[in-house]
């Protein structure tokens, strides 16, 4: 089921995309970029219903106010509120999934096929019959100053460093968030107002997120092949300006 209807599309999808521009980086851009098209009716409205949450964040805290520590009314109203506004909670999650086994497939793709001697014979075993390769096909892994096969790493004094792609795909990770701090820092304030610190450990974690999860991007992509960071690069800046037209209309 996996190689069925994700691993094999998705391979297909960047040797389609390699055969029309010849360079394996364009590639793997062309092929993000259809992805998050082909994404839009999923991650729109999640993207929409995540922000109009956040800005429910006062009526939420009236809401904790009132009812205390019942839990079952809190929920009842919470959800009453949701529906009021028109918002799913839940609406967020089947993109994350989707997003998430789309990473792992590409991973598997420059894992098992892109990194092997023997890349041209282990691509054709996966390949629909009018996208196989000739048996002498070179495939350009040059991207830039990157050999998409290995990380995006630049050794500096004996020291591996993260290089500009993997710094950017960090920026681009870091940026989508900041725009949703000026909502976070209301949260914050509105949290250190409640007796419950659970509140303030959530508004916490919150924040510190802003800054865990693109160093965590920058340090196991010191790992990854830069393939893959170049897909998180074009990713990462696809999201950054999708949020900030969702932010505007909204």
């Amino acid at each position: 089921m996996w190689n069925l209807f994700l691993y094999q599309p998705l391979v297909n999808a960047l040797i389609g995309f390699y055969s029309l521009f010849g360079n394996f980086g364009w590639a793997i851009i062309g092929l993000t970029l259809a992805i998050r098209f082909l994404l839009l009716p999923l991650t729109l409205p999640s993207l929409k219903a995540a922000q109009k949450m956040r800005q429910l964040a006062p009526e939420l805290e009236k809401l904790k106010k009132k009812y205390g520590k019942d839990r079952k009314k809190l929920a009842e109203a919470q959800m009453k509120l949701y529906r009021s506004v028109g918002v799913n909670p839940l609406a967020g999650f089947l993109p994350q999934i989707l997003q998430i086994l789309i990473l792992i497939a590409l991973f598997q793709a420059f894992r098992n096929v892109l990194g092997s001697s023997e890349a041209v014979s282990k691509l054709n075993s996966v390949l629909y019959s009018f996208l196989q390769l000739d048996a002498g096909t070179k495939i350009n892994l040059n991207f830039s100053y990157l050999n998409l096969a290995k990380p995006d790493v630049i050794n500096l004094a004996g020291h591996r460093l993260p290089g500009l792609f993997l710094v950017g795909s960090a920026i681009g990770q870091f940026l989508s968030a900041k725009i949703m701090m000026p909502v976070a820092k209301k949260q914050e304030k509105l949290a250190k107002k409640t007796p419950e610190k659970k509140d303030d450990f959530a508004s916490m974690m919150q924040t510190q997120s802003l800054y865990m999860f693109p160093l965590m991007t920058l340090l196991v992509g010191l790992t990854f092949p830069s393939g893959l960071v170049l897909y998180w690069l074009t990713f990462s800046l696809f999201n950054l300006i999708q949020q900030i037209i969702i932010n505007k209309k909204i």
